[in-house]
């Protein structure tokens, strides 16, 4: 059948009704296929983009709708425990399809995106409206891979299944991608609001469109059809065949029944382990290489470019290696040592000072291996879910989403307890360095605490002497080093006074020379020296505890200069951001010991899926199957 006719077979008679009907009663051709595996990719993208979108601009929400650091990993951790009941319910797909969900689901989130969460309030409201966005696409990325596994037989199902995953690597890839080229390099904390909403306005359109493309193109196979194990496309003649005597209300009855077993469950939540380093890139890689290695937002988000474009490399490549050499596990099985490796090089790091681009080349390292193992066991684990049963495979990734959902919600749970330092950091830090770029003599504050600190407590003491010292600093270095000119000056009541032999050696000495400018220059001081007798006393009185004062007169000077608003934040928050940054660190790397843990209990649960070690061994079972195939065919045909 060609993909025209399927199409009107799926529109069914009359008027717009094709906009929700939307099933094909024929397996479709390979262009046809490819066309509904397309949309059915970018829908998935456009979800995951919708979802991470935030990520890229976490600290400018915390700063903005102040949020604590623990306010928003806990509303992530419930937004994902809403949104692992919303793909529970997706369960359902298996009886009602998964197209309309997918469609009208883009719809729903990319009004949300683009017009509501962009304009909440307060913290609240952005909270509340997320976890609604939260709930419809915990449904809508349970269909897509149901979707994509009803198009693509078991032999070519890891490529499938490799451009499927590359929707939440792609997603996260756009994110970085326009965050790095719409976010400024250097914005105040007025800015703060427009930043991150507009990401959010470009997110949500962006959806939309993609909306209006699943609406007019997306289709789904018949109950009869996608119910049936499809093992290569030589299996189609004999599904269709199938499809008319197949009992869907029997294949459905007791659907969790049926898969809550150990090979699904074990193997749904040691991949949900295994996936806790990518959902800590997710949600805090931003804040973690902004804080930990003094990124700006904006070069944060460029090594996101770098972490999420070799991951989408990998599980595109390793699908398409996995389904020409029939096999799973091994990938399955580097991947996760090359991940564990990589995260182990990724920690010792914190603390030190890598450059850009070796920081970049480590997080491509390690997504990539991640990729290595990640899309070989999306395609094991549908075709262990097909083991049991073929009509529950929407069921089976209900389960692993819902799982997956509960797993990542409980981690962000224990995260701020875990890393306590980052709310000072997120909130005051950014405000901070900003203020650091624009006035450079702070440096001299950060580096020498103890001097400023002695210098404020001789301000509060000896606030008069300090001025005056402050005021007369030339007079009275030209005294410091001319102490016998200075008693000369004394001796007399005024300038005028002083005998023009006396007083010009001094005016040229005082100025540097004996040039119109430099007499000029001298006959200043000395003038004001002879003006200001008491107040050149008085500091002179407590000149040795002034001495600090003396000595980094120049940069005390120039700390000055700074505004009082600015000294002020410093002063309010410096306490607490010297000891989140002494302590953060340390924080960080106990998490990520914790991801490092998931890894290897994945490595632990692989055999536990179907699937052969060897290539060998794969096609053996594949040329049985095809002989069962053609048996089977040959039976009906000689029946008929």
């Amino acid at each position: 059948m060609t993909a025209t006719a399927d199409t009107v077979e799926a529109r069914g008679p009359g008027g717009v009704s094709w906009l929700w009907r939307r099933q094909l009663g024929y397996y479709p051709n390979t262009g046809a296929r490819i066309t509904y595996l397309v949309i059915t990719v970018l829908a998935t993208v456009m979800l995951y983009y919708e979802l991470y979108v935030g990520a890229s601009v976490s600290p400018q929400i915390l700063a903005n709708l102040n949020m604590t650091f623990t306010f928003y990993v806990t509303a992530l951790a419930i937004g994902n425990l809403i949104g692992a009941f919303g793909s529970l319910l997706a369960g359902l797909a298996d009886r009602f399809g998964r197209a309309n969900l997918v469609v009208f689901g883009l719809l729903f989130t990319g009004i949300f995106v683009a017009f509501v969460l962009p304009n909440a309030p307060n913290k609240w409201a952005f909270t509340i409206e997320g976890f609604v966005v939260g709930v419809v696409e915990g449904i809508c990325l349970v269909a897509t891979p149901a979707l994509i596994r009803d198009f693509s037989p078991q032999v070519g199902r890891a490529t499938a299944m490799g451009f499927w995953t590359s929707g939440p690597v792609i997603g996260s890839l756009i994110v970085t991608a326009v965050g790095t080229t719409t976010i400024p390099a250097v914005f105040g904390l007025s800015d703060y609001r427009h930043v991150w909403a507009h990401e959010y306005v470009i997110c949500g359109i962006a959806g939309l469109a993609v909306f209006v493309v699943a609406l007019i193109g997306l289709r789904e196979l018949s109950p009869n059809l996608r119910d049936q194990l499809m093992v290569t496309m030589h299996d189609r003649a004999l599904i269709e065949a199938r499809a008319k005597g197949l009992d869907i209300e029997a294949a459905l009855r007791n659907p969790f029944r049926q898969l809550i077993k150990t090979d699904v469950v074990v193997s749904a939540f040691a991949i949900s382990v295994f996936l806790l380093i990518y959902y800590s890139a997710v949600g805090f890689a931003v804040i973690y290489l902004t804080s930990v290695f003094g990124l700006s937002t904006k070069d944060a988000n460029g090594l996101g470019n770098w972490n999420w474009g070799f991951n989408a490399v990998a599980v595109i490549l390793i699908g398409v290696l996995s389904d020409r050499l029939r096999v799973r596990k091994p990938f399955m099985v580097v991947g996760a040592i090359g991940g564990a490796v990589m995260v182990a090089v990724y920690l010792l790091l914190a603390g030190l000072h890598p450059s850009y681009y070796t920081l970049a080349i480590v997080l491509a390292l390690l997504s990539f291996t991640l990729g290595v193992a990640y899309t070989p066991w999306m395609a094991s684990f549908t075709e262990t879910v097909e083991a049991r049963n073929p009509a529950l495979i929407a069921t089976g990734l209900a389960i692993w989403g819902w799982i997956i959902r509960i797993v990542v919600a409980v981690a962000f749970l224990i995260v701020p307890h875990v890393v306590t330092a980052v709310t000072p950091i997120v909130q005051y830090g950014p405000q901070a360095l900003l203020y650091e770029s624009q006035y450079p003599q702070l440096a001299f504050a950060q580096a020498n605490p103890q001097i400023v600190a002695e210098a404020r407590k001789l301000d509060a003491k000896y606030p008069t002497q300090v001025a005056n010292a402050t005021r007369l600093a030339p007079e009275l270095a030209f005294i410091q080093s001319n102490i016998s000119d200075y008693l000369t000056l004394s001796s007399y009541k005024s300038v005028a006074a002083i005998p023009a032999k006396v007083l010009t050696p001094i005016e040229a000495k005082a100025g540097g020379g004996t040039s119109p400018a430099d007499l000029a220059k001298g006959a200043t001081i000395v003038s004001t020296i002879m003006a200001n007798q008491p107040a050149i006393k008085g500091v002179a009185a407590v000149s040795s505890k002034l001495t600090i004062l003396q000595v980094y007169q120049k940069q005390l000077t120039a700390l000055q200069k700074v505004p009082k608003s600015v000294q002020d934040f410093l002063t309010a928050h410096e306490v607490a951001l010297t000891q989140a940054q002494a302590v953060q660190v340390a924080q960080w790397k106990r998490w990520y010991w914790v991801c490092f843990g998931g890894i290897i209990f994945f490595l632990f649960s692989i055999p536990l899926l179907r699937g052969r070690w060897t290539t060998a061994a794969a096609r053996k079972d594949e040329a049985e199957h095809e002989a069962m195939v053609d048996a089977e065919l040959a039976a009906m045909g000689a029946q008929a």
